[in-house]
């Protein structure tokens, strides 16, 4: 079968890797490695879990996270097992991820893999860490790229390198499920290549070395894994990157417990979840105005990939999982609590998800000799400011109904 095969979670089959994104439309495809140990190899960065991505070589960008067992924020908790992936620019850790986001841990495994599959300048749609993300790995390897971006999120786009002519951005007056349609739209087009999302096994695997990195730091699976989610594909990696270390089966033969976190002003995940629903129904998903009233817009997701066959629904069914809705306040206290215990800034989608484990030590839903592992999900903005000063990408259209003639003149890279 070669170093791996897709197989369809809705009819089991196996396919070959294509760039392939779908079999059936209500189900995900999940990779398979024939490699079925977690392997080190001798490369740089995240390529030394190459063994468990999907591709057959590597690109000279993509950084690892960095895992540490934490000592204030676990004081301060009472937790003695804690261990935090900075997944983000703290040198002083280790970790270099310029990008500041867990979204660089994806790009450079997409684009291998888009390049081994076939020519076609990739589409990234992006509420504005992805596409930040994208960017760099694009400026670093001289790649072309579209990222498709609501305007009012726009400031996010940035980079530590000079902006190439390679890159275009187009904006859209909407939300980022808007920039999802349009960027679906863009990547049918002849020499566009939609990069799919959470279809994409690329990303996801990528993703999933947060626990890679993790299981070699802890030598042990996790009991607790925390992340804040938007779509909810972060979850669905680290479920699957468990289950391939249990196969493994030096690590420990336990599920890890998913405690996934969303803005309780846009929650449609949790909504679901709490009463038990195994679709999202019209009732769970927040009109797009409210998004304005979220402490974090990022994780503002109106269609994630719950639903379907190996998403969300089903990670958090077979990891006994929970969900948390987290006010801005709840968030903000996080937020202050965990840059003075670890003497680093976070982005606010990570302050999401400290304030989840907050709520969950103030519940007992941990013990406190339970091994945790805590996504920080973005990280180090202020920290890599003092050794870089980022380039902020400008839009090359803003895309409306009446500009879509424009739109394959701006595209023209």
């Amino acid at each position: 079968m070669g170093r791996y095969q897709l197989r369809c979670l809705h009819c089991n089959q196996t396919l070959a890797d294509h760039y392939t994104l779908r079999c059936h439309d209500d189900a995900l495809l999940r990779t398979e490695y024939q490699e079925k140990r977690l392997v080190m190899r001798d490369l740089p960065g995240l390529w030394k879990f190459q063994e468990w991505l999907p591709v057959s070589g590597s690109m000279e960008v993509g950084d690892a996270p960095a895992t540490y067992r934490s000592e204030g924020l676990a004081r301060e908790l009472g937790l003695h097992n804690l261990y935090i992936s900075f997944n983000g620019y703290f040198p002083e850790r280790g970790a270099f991820i310029k990008t500041c986001s867990f979204k660089e841990l994806e790009s450079p495994p997409t684009f291998q893999r888009s390049a081994e599959h076939g020519n076609g300048t990739l589409v990234i749609a992006s509420a504005g860490n992805t596409g930040r993300a994208f960017a760099e790995t694009a400026s670093d390897a001289g790649l072309p790229l579209v990222v498709v971006i609501p305007e009012s999120n726009m400031y996010r786009l940035w980079i530590t390198n000079d902006i190439p002519d390679s890159i275009r951005v187009i904006a859209v007056d909407g939300d980022y499920y808007d920039a999802i349609m349009l960027g679906d739209r863009i990547g049918q087009m002849d020499g566009f290549r939609s990069e799919g999302g959470a279809k994409n096994v690329a990303r996801r695997d990528g993703m999933g070395i947060v626990m890679l990195d993790a299981v070699l730091c802890m030598k042990t699976l996790p009991d607790h894994y925390f992340q804040a989610i938007g779509s909810g594909t972060g979850g669905i990696a680290a479920w699957e990157a468990s289950l391939r270390l249990i196969e493994d089966g030096r690590f420990g033969d336990r599920m890890p417990q998913l405690h996934l976190a969303q803005d309780s002003v846009f929650a449609p995940i949790f909504n679901a979840w709490s009463h038990n629903r195994s679709t999202i129904a019209p009732e769970d998903v927040p009109d797009k105005s409210q998004i304005r009233g979220t402490y974090t817009d990022i994780l503002s997701n109106r269609n994630p990939p719950y639903a379907v066959k190996g998403g969300v629904a089903d990670a958090l069914a077979d990891t006994a999982g929970q969900v948390y809705a987290i006010d801005t306040g709840e968030a903000r206290d996080a937020k202050r609590l965990f840059e003075d215990a670890e003497s680093i800034d976070i982005l606010r989608p990570a302050a999401i998800a400290v304030a989840a484990l907050c709520r969950a030590v103030g519940s007992s839903s941990i013990d406190t000799d339970d091994t945790v592992l805590l996504n920080i999900t973005g990280g180090g903005l202020s920290r890599l400011k003092e050794d870089y000063a980022p380039n902020h990408l400008s839009a090359d259209l803003l895309a409306t109904d009446e500009k879509m003639d424009e739109l394959m003149e701006v595209l023209l890279l």
